[in-house]
C-alpha cells in the first residue's frame, strides 16, 4: 500500500500555510454561524417552545461574575498603582508630575480596565466553557441533546453568551472603579494632596464618552470569548487530552483575539 509523499521545502511551507488558512476560515464561519444561531434562538426561542430559560443565564452570570470578583479586584488594583508608579516617575523628569491623574485616568478606563478583565475572563471562563463542551462532546452528550429535540445551542450557548454579554461590562466597570481608587493611594500622598481632592479630579477628567469607550469594547470581548470558548469546545477530538489541547487553544486564541480587536477598536474610534 502506498501514499502519496507531503511536499517538502518551499511547496511544503505553502502547503502547511494553506491548509491552516482554510482551517481558520472554517472556523471563523462556524463561530458566525453559532452567534446568529444563538440570536435566532434568543428571538424566536418562545415562538418554537424552546425559550432560553433564565436560571441557567443567572447560574452562568454568578459563575463568570461573582467568582472573579476577587481576582479582578486585585489585578485591577495592582495595575492602577503600578500605572500611578510609572507616571509620576515619567512625569517628574519633565517636572509635570500634577498631571499625572489625567494619564492614569484615561489609561484605566479606556484601556486597561476593559483589557486586563477581558484577559482574565477568558483565561478564566472561557477555557472552563470550552472545557465542559469538549467534555460533552466527547461523551457524546450535545448529541444525545439533538436526539431529544433540543438545540444545543440554545441550551449550551445561549446562556454563557447572554451571562458573559452582562457581566464583563459590570466587571469592567468594577475594575476601572478599583483601579482608580488604587491609584489616588499613592497618588495623593505623593503630590501632598488628599483623596477627596483626587476624587474631584477624577470626576472632572473621566467623560462619559471614555467609560462608554471601555464598556463598548468589553461587550465586544464578551461575545469573542464565548464564541471562541464554544468553536474549540465544539471541535475537540481524541479524549482527555483533546480536551487538555483545546482549553489551552481556547485561552491563546481568545487572548489574542481580545488584543487585535483591542487595537482595531482603538484605530476606529480614536482617529
Amino acid at each position: 500500500m502506498t501514499s502519496e509523499a507531503e511536499p517538502r521545502g518551499f511547496i511544503g511551507f505553502l502547503d502547511r500555510l494553506g491548509r491552516r488558512a482554510v482551517a481558520g476560515i472554517v472556523e471563523f464561519g462556524f463561530g458566525a454561524s453559532l452567534l446568529g444561531e444563538s440570536l435566532y434562538w434568543l428571538g424566536m426561542g418562545g415562538k418554537r417552545r424552546q425559550p432560553v430559560r433564565l436560571a441557567p443565564v443567572v447560574a452562568q452570570a454568578m459563575e463568570i461574575g461573582i467568582g472573579a470578583l476577587p481576582i479582578v479586584t486585585v489585578l485591577s488594583a495592582t495595575i492602577g498603582i503600578m500605572l500611578a508608579i510609572q507616571g509620576i516617575y515619567t512625569l517628574r523628569l519633565f517636572g509635570a508630575e500634577s498631571r499625572v491623574s489625567l494619564g492614569v485616568a484615561m489609561s484605566v478606563v479606556r484601556e486597561f480596565g476593559p483589557l486586563i478583565t477581558g484577559i482574565l475572563v477568558a483565561g478564566r471562563s472561557g477555557s472552563a466553557l470550552a472545557a465542559r463542551l469538549g467534555t460533552m462532546r466527547i461523551n457524546q452528550e450535545i448529541d444525545a441533546l439533538t436526539v431529544m429535540g433540543v438545540s444545543p445551542v440554545r441550551f449550551l450557548v445561549v446562556p454563557p453568551l447572554l451571562a458573559m454579554m452582562a457581566m464583563l461590562p459590570a466587571l469592567t466597570l468594577w475594575s476601572d472603579l478599583v483601579g482608580l481608587f488604587a491609584a489616588g493611594l499613592y497618588i495623593a500622598p505623593q503630590l501632598g494632596s488628599s483623596m477627596g481632592a483626587y476624587v474631584d479630579e477624577m470626576t472632572d477628567l473621566v467623560r462619559l464618552n471614555d467609560i462608554w469607550h471601555g464598556l463598548g469594547k468589553s461587550a465586544i470581548f464578551s461575545v469573542l470569548i464565548t464564541v471562541v470558548g464554544v468553536v474549540n469546545g465544539a471541535s475537540v477530538t481524541g479524549g482527555a487530552e483533546g480536551v487538555g489541547r483545546m482549553t489551552t487553544r481556547s485561552v491563546v486564541h481568545a487572548i489574542s483575539a481580545i488584543v487585535i480587536t483591542d487595537m482595531i477598536f482603538v484605530f476606529m474610534v480614536t482617529r
